[in-house]
């Protein structure tokens, strides 16, 4: 997904094709785990260690990151330099992606009195979708937080009403193992909630640096790795979860936790599974630039704010996050586009200058429709093509460990939630990696065509020994 993806150029000749690589997965990554101990120089506390590191590290770029990070987190810590907005994220830079400053926070209560999700977006090249954090209530009170975002002002205040009325935050999961665009926000988060125990997926790493949790900002006294049996965990009373993974793609791994809560029968999932909304939710509508930027047919285009121009873009960026160029995309040669761009309507630092190199076909809408199948569950073509074909087997075990819990509701990390769905559904949406499916699976009536860029980003991968070749179904 690309959210929870880096960037994997291939190269090409033409803006457009380069535009839609921009948006591959870069599940390419190093398979070293960090270290539990910290580097020479980087005390346990932060305040009295930066000038260690500052010492140690004064000429190497991952101190440089480092620096950042901890700078970030020792504000934060403080209260100091939060800008003048409720919404604004400072610490943007240690991973640049839109909006950068400001992320505002959206919170809505899914099982009242229990359940509530907050929600901000995430993004490149205006290719935005919701990124979510859960939080549920514990049966002897207090909060578990899956999947922290931002903790900026307002999004502290949203939680600390909650905490008011329910409790302290007593549990963070980090749910994921790769991708400092899920966890760089877990450490400045704990540093809010000093009695808050940390726990995270096994075997973590981070892109494009490899670097200890300590050096993201994880209070080493209080983080550690979820067990492999979940009824050893402090919050096995209200919660049972399954590991997938890890599972090795070459370079690097891909793993997800799935959590299930008991008393509400909901399952809390990252990347594994989602739905697409057929209208932008909430919180992208909260702005609409990148609706109405891809809302556009040509750089030409000058588009009105509409309740249906913002629909037509998020379709369009769904199509994007889902494929990076499906069959109704045409890419634009870089010197067709640069001439364009002289037209453009608007031609600020905003608009790329005018730059648009992409050119929707006729069919566009009824690829999006077979995506969204009726908002039906299903898994990202993104993890079909190009991650758990590596490991067919090892991914339908997990379902179908999953798949045993009685749920009713899904909540994903990106896209729609909560999603109406049971422990059958779930299952199915995996059928793709069967040879014969125990179900119709709903995303393996995908249109073939639509898979063609995977397709060659998977050949490519392959054939220059990045990833290893996927398996047969099983």
């Amino acid at each position: 997904m690309v959210i929870h993806s880096q960037i994997a150029c291939v190269g090409t000749n033409s803006v457009g094709d380069r535009g839609s690589e921009w948006l591959a997965i870069a599940t390419l990554r190093s398979t070293k785990t960090p270290s539990d101990r910290e580097p020479p120089g980087l005390g346990i506390k932060l305040g009295r260690s930066f000038g260690k590191i500052r010492k140690s590290w004064r000429t190497t770029r991952d101190w440089q990151v480092s620096r950042a990070i901890v700078n970030g987190i020792e504000t934060i810590g403080k209260g100091q330099q939060r800008g003048t907005q409720d919404d604004s994220w400072p610490f943007w830079p240690i991973v640049p992606l839109y909006p950068y400053r400001k992320r505002v926070t959206l919170r809505r209560e899914v099982v009242k009195d229990t359940i509530w999700t907050f929600e901000q977006v995430q993004g490149i090249l205006y290719v935005v979708v919701p990124i979510r954090m859960t939080v549920v209530k514990l049966s002897q009170g207090g909060l578990l937080v899956y999947a922290p975002v931002a903790p900026t002002a307002e999004c502290l205040e949203l939680l600390n009403e909650l905490v008011a009325a329910h409790g302290e935050v007593k549990y963070i999961i980090l749910p994921t193992i790769s991708g400092l665009e899920h966890k760089v926000f877990v450490g400045p988060f704990a540093r809010r909630f000093p009695q808050a125990q940390v726990f995270v997926a096994p075997q973590q790493w981070s892109f494009p640096l490899n670097l200890p949790l300590s050096w993201l900002g994880f209070p080493r006294s209080r983080t550690q790795v979820l067990p492999e049996n979940s009824s050893k965990t402090p919050f096995a009373e209200d919660f049972d979860y399954e590991i997938l993974g890890p599972l090795d793609l070459g370079l690097g791994a891909f793993g997800e936790v799935a959590f299930f809560h008991r008393p509400s029968r909901s399952l809390l999932v990252t990347d594994s599974v989602l739905s697409v909304p057929e209208a932008p939710p909430a919180i992208v509508n909260s702005d609409p630039y990148p609706l109405l930027f891809h809302a556009k047919d040509n750089a030409t285009d000058a588009i009105a704010d509409s309740e249906t121009a913002r629909r037509k873009g998020w379709q369009r960026i769904c199509l994007f996050a889902c494929y990076f160029r499906p069959s109704a995309l045409e890419t634009i040669e870089f010197k067709q586009a640069w001439r364009d761009a002289r037209y453009a309507s608007d031609r600020s630092k905003k608009a790329y200058f005018g730059l648009f190199p992409f050119a929707w076909k006729a069919h566009w809408q009824r690829s999006f429709e077979a995506l969204r199948g009726g908002g039906r569950l299903f898994v990202a073509p993104i993890l079909q093509k190009l991650i758990l074909n590596r490991a067919p087997k090892e991914t339908l075990d997990w379902a179908d460990r999953v798949s045993r819990w009685y749920f009713e509701r899904i909540i994903p990390c990106h896209f729609d939630a909560a999603i109406a769905a049971e422990a059958h559904q779930f299952r199915q949406a995996f059928a793709f990696l069967e040879k014969q499916p125990r179900w119709n699976g709903n995303g393996a009536n995908l249109p073939p065509e639509d898979f063609e860029f995977l397709t060659e980003l998977e050949e490519v991968l392959d054939r220059r020994g990045i990833t290893p070749p996927a398996k047969t179904p099983v």
